[in-house]
């Protein structure tokens, strides 16, 4: 679905992935409307959008709160006139410890945002989707979601159940307008551990150095790799060479792709 003259929802659209999201689909000639928890961030995006701001409504929404995510809709159509596509992009990760030491609380946080999020967002606007005459559901997993990283067992776990969730609507909607697209990101350069309330930081390293020890692709890149794969009707995006090299990696040989991702991540564990 070409991004121009419709109207796409982006959840998170405040910082990171979701902003650059915004940002692109509004200089393409989409109508926006950005959804996110931080209001400041989200009038820090609207600024951003510079002459794309009358295309653009921000809405400061928890999407783990359904309620709020079913009125949600209503008020996208009423200032939009209609929605044709949902981008659920929102998420956050975990402290980087082992299940054994995870408290509840924190994998309930998870699972309630990561998965329970998107599931509200496509209850919600499905309905209305199924009315267009072309309309996406775009939904963002991880690497995470289908190779294991020690450490985001129950990230990697709620970024699976999107990976199924999403190709199970693909496979519904088959004969239907809705196009369905599931996303793969490698590392990215985005604030997501800060937002999730997650400090990472390896003993012994120097914070500078251990954020450029990592590759990542910057949001600008992820977002352009998204929404150029919503425009294709792809099936898969992988974003980030390193998830599409994993992804090759662990469907030859899953038990020695699991190991070496233990060996990489090993520092990031509590003893």
């Amino acid at each position: 679905m070409k991004a121009q003259n419709k109207t796409l929802v982006v959840t998170g659209g405040g910082s990171g992935i979701g902003r650059e999201l915004t940002l692109q689909l509004l200089a393409k000639g989409a109508r926006v409307a950005a959804v996110d928890l931080n209001e400041a961030t989200l009038q820090e995006t609207a600024r951003l959008a510079g002459e794309g701001q009358d295309r653009l409504s921000t809405h400061v929404l928890n999407i783990t709160d359904q309620a709020a995510v079913a009125a949600l809709p209503g008020q996208v159509i009423a200032r939009h006139g209609a929605v044709d596509g949902v981008i659920n992009n929102a998420g956050i990760i975990q402290p980087f410890v082992r299940v054994n030491d995870l408290e509840l609380a924190a994998i309930e946080r998870v699972l309630q945002v990561n998965l329970y999020g998107p599931i509200y967002m496509v209850k919600a606007f499905l309905p209305h989707l199924l009315q267009r005459p072309e309309a996406h559901i775009v939904n963002i997993s991880s690497m995470g979601g289908f190779f294991p990283v020690p450490g985001q067992t129950l990230y990697g776990a709620s970024k699976a159940a999107v990976k199924l969730l999403t190709e199970g609507l693909y496979a519904e909607l088959l004969e239907t307008s809705v196009h369905v697209t599931v996303v793969f990101p490698g590392a990215v350069g985005t604030n997501i551990a800060q937002n999730s309330g997650v400090n990472i930081q390896i003993p012994g390293r120097d914070p500078k150095q251990q954020a450029h020890s990592f590759s990542a692709v910057t949001p600008q890149i992820a977002a352009e790799t998204i929404i150029a794969g919503m425009e294709r009707d792809k099936f898969q995006v992988y974003v980030g060479r390193d998830a599409g090299m994993m992804n090759l990696f662990y469907r030859l040989t899953p038990r020695r792709a699991t190991n070496f991702m233990f060996k990489q991540m090993k520092a990031l564990l509590p003893d």
